[in-house]
């Protein structure tokens, strides 16, 4: 990226209680327009789409402006696309499990997604184009705040292999699943800080598809058919209660592609195919040509 078309770490809440600490993003900006009639001396720049982007690692580890060790592997450097596609692009923290369980992870997305609407004209941002994308457990975070709206409604929805239905989410596993949500101490069970089968309900209340409506947001659905930590099915499943509710869904299956789209000849095809699947949509949904 350009220098100075970046800021790193820029506070957008603070979390509560002993031993609060800022919540932090980083925020991606494009180049200003390019030279034309709009943008003669004095002439206002063209208000851009946004996306809020949170990160994978099954709630547990990672961190912003990081798709996952395999995904940023492969070079394609998401953020500069999405960039040069026109948007602006800011990838947030949130609390992991083993600091605060479900739903603060739910509320430090939402206040992302707010911070990002209030600070709109200071970015160039227009505040009715802010879209939510995540991967994996981000992807989760991103549907959930997709679904749910309110002051932090997003104008719609792109998630990477993300965990839909808790609930289901251990019988949908592939047989050579690496992780399994109902296995003891699962990534999904420090999630909501419970045994999934002892309290169902609680499970529930942090699965997207309990939120599904005719309000749902477009959403793009994209996974991998041999992903062994979040089985495709969790796509799948949250798809068939969108178009059931009347909303609108793609749903991309790429097939072989591993989590982090890892294939078994080590190529970047699928994390790519991913990529251009979501840039696409983002820019029909935004009205970039």
């Amino acid at each position: 990226m350009t220098e100075g078309r970046v800021l790193k770490g820029v506070e957008f809440a603070r979390t509560d209680g002993p031993g609060s600490r800022p919540l932090l993003l980083d925020l991606y900006l494009p180049e200003p327009a390019g030279s034309g009639a709009e943008n003669r001396p004095g002439a206002a720049e063209p208000l851009r789409p946004a996306i809020v982007h949170f990160h994978g690692g099954g709630w547990r580890v990672g961190a912003r402006s990081s798709l996952g060790p395999v995904t940023d592997g492969f070079g394609l450097t998401p953020f500069v696309v999405l960039t040069e596609a026109g948007f602006v692009v800011a990838s947030a923290d949130y609390r992991l499990s083993a600091e605060a369980v479900y739903p603060a992870q739910l509320h430090d997305a939402q206040a992302a997604v707010r911070w990002l609407r209030v600070h709109a004209a200071s970015y160039g941002v227009d505040p009715n184009r802010i879209y939510a994308w995540g991967d994996s457990a981000g992807g989760h975070l991103a549907s959930l705040v997709g679904l749910i709206g309110g002051d932090s409604r997003v104008a719609a929805v792109a998630a990477w292999y993300p965990p839909t239905d808790l609930n289901r989410m251990g019988e949908q596993a592939l047989p050579d699943a690496v992780a399994r949500a109902s296995d003891p101490g699962s990534r999904e069970e420090q999630l909501i800080g419970t045994v999934l089968a002892e309290e169902p309900q609680k499970a529930a209340a942090a699965s997207p598809v309990s939120y599904v409506g005719p309000h749902a947001p477009p959403f793009l659905l994209v996974h991998g058919t041999a992903d062994r930590f979040v089985p495709a099915a969790q796509s799948e499943t949250l798809a068939a209660e969108l178009e059931k509710a009347g909303a609108a869904v793609e749903l991309l299956l790429l097939d072989g592609a591993d989590h982090m789209w890892s294939l078994p000849d080590g190529s970047p095809a699928a994390a790519a195919k991913a990529l251009a699947a979501t840039v696409s949509f983002l820019r029909r949904q935004s009205g970039i040509p």
